[in-house]
């Protein structure tokens, strides 16, 4: 009877991981990853958690640190620094470890930006010279002591599912001068131009390496989530066939979700 009991007991665990959903979006900025956690959100009925940009006290002088250091670098000092570079993002990798892992503990949760294309920040600003190679070296020694503690922390080890929302570099800025922050704007500092143009080929690099669960890229250029509700919907059901092929998404579910897209559709 106990032996029953246990069994029943297993069964009923593994059913729950087998149900939980978590997934984490990535993308450059202004790639609307925001705008597709709220989407997916209310679609699977999940928690979004969203990265705050808002009340970051250090993001906008970390692009003025960026415009100084790099007029200081064009006017003969190659050593310039963006000393705000190392703070910002040990304030970002502490924000998403935190976020992660609260989200890691309960079932069902989307978040619009993760810890695991982090590094990715603090490895190009070091390049760019913002940052020094003593910086990225303390910074990736954190990260990986943070990441090796991360599945005890939790009961997931990773993501079920990661979505890159790949865009170009002329949507991304759309978006960017849609948004309106000042500090993101080409316009107010022109030193953003390389910033973006690396950012982006560092993201290419980075969904080429990643490996820590499926990903799944969806183009940002062809299809406008937000705006067009067809294409909203083919997103939609894109991601819902990745979860089901991966079997964090029950057939039942898949049809229920299908009937209510096919009676948002009749309506356009």
């Amino acid at each position: 009877m106990r032996l029953l009991m246990k069994c029943r007991a297993l069964h009923l665990s593994y059913r729950k991981d087998a149900s939980t959903i978590l997934i984490t979006l990535s993308g450059i900025i202004g790639s609307g990853k925001s705008s597709l956690t709220e989407i997916l959100s209310k679609e699977l009925g999940t928690k979004a958690y969203y990265e705050p940009v808002e009340d970051n006290p250090v993001l906008p002088i970390f692009y003025k640190g960026n415009e100084i250091a790099a007029k200081k670098r064009a006017a003969g000092e190659k050593d310039a620094t963006n000393p705000y570079a190392y703070l910002l993002q040990t304030y970002f990798l502490n924000r998403r470890f935190a976020m992660i892992k609260e989200a890691m503990k309960n079932d069902n949760n989307i978040l619009d930006r993760s810890i695991y294309e982090d590094e990715i920040f603090m490895k190009m600003n070091t390049e760019m010279g913002n940052a020094t190679k003593v910086e990225y070296d303390i910074y990736k020694s954190l990260l990986n002591n943070m990441m090796e503690e991360l599945p005890y922390a939790a009961h997931k080890k990773s993501p079920d599912l990661m979505i890159t929302i790949k865009v170009s570099y002329e949507t991304m800025i759309n978006r960017i001068i849609k948004r309106g922050r000042d500090y993101e704007q080409i316009e107010k500092d022109p030193s953003l131009v390389d910033y973006y143009h690396r950012l982006l080929s560092h993201y290419d690099d980075w969904m080429d390496e990643y490996d820590e669960s499926p990903l799944l890229i969806i183009d940002g250029d062809k299809y406008d989530f937000v705006a067009d509700v067809k294409d909203r919907v083919k997103i939609l059901e894109t991601i819902e066939d990745k979860l089901y092929d991966l079997g964090n998404l029950e057939q039942t579910k898949v049809d229920e979700l299908r009937k209510a897209h096919h009676e948002i559709l009749k309506q356009q």
